[in-house]
């Protein structure tokens, strides 16, 4: 069998974690905070991420828990971002909110990823990129190539349009995200970020990348 025919991989574990969980909270993606600047405006406040109610239980009294620091690596002029953990009163949950353009999991933001991938960025070029190691870009890559049917499910279940027309079994993870970018005006250097916003949405336990 040639190599052009062989079945596509299995896709990662890391990236679907379906199996039920005693775990109590988790993490919260807040969507209007775009940048570092409006992060640290927001921080300030000790309202400012505070959620209206607890997603697991709908309680409205949430303490702040703790703050903790997130590594940005290769980032010079802001390596730590700090964020913010708070706590239910009612059934103890601790939620960890993290701004929109912080990648989860990966220790970067999601504008340098895209970067990476597809060599945008967001208000226009100009700014000096931190340096990826290239095995940490292969793996990236081998991830935005992966097959996307699975991903494209969990998207179309958002009700979007744009998302049942691109759910195929040809259809890659990088496929899904140029149909979107196509279909709709997010901005350059934004785009992976509203992406992965809308899957922690529909299915937080699924990753884009």
């Amino acid at each position: 069998m040639s190599q052009a025919r062989l079945p596509p991989p299995d896709r990662e574990s890391c990236l679907v974690r379906l199996r039920s969980s005693t775990q109590k909270g988790g993490t919260i993606i807040v969507e209007d905070v775009t940048d570092l600047a409006a992060h640290e405006v927001r921080l300030r406040d000790p309202d400012g991420y505070r959620p209206k109610s607890c997603p697991k239980c709908g309680a409205r009294r949430l303490h702040v828990h703790d703050y903790r620091e997130r590594v940005l690596r290769g980032e010079r002029e802001a390596p730590v971002a700090q964020v913010v953990r708070y706590a239910c009163v009612a059934c103890e949950a601790i939620w960890l909110t993290l701004p929109w353009f912080l990648a989860r999991h990966l220790w970067r933001t999601w504008g340098l990823v895209e970067h990476v991938l597809l060599g945008t960025s967001a208000g226009g070029g100009g700014r000096r990129w931190p340096r990826v190691p290239e095995r940490t870009q292969r793996r990236w890559r081998a991830r935005w190539h992966r097959p996307g049917k699975f991903l494209g499910q969990v998207l179309a279940a958002s009700g979007e349009a744009v998302w049942a027309s691109l759910v195929s079994s040809a259809a890659t993870c990088a496929d899904l995200v140029a149909g979107y970018a196509r279909a709709t005006a997010t901005a350059a250097g934004h785009l992976l970020a509203a992406v992965a916003a809308l899957i922690d949405r529909l299915q937080p336990k699924v990753r884009l990348m």
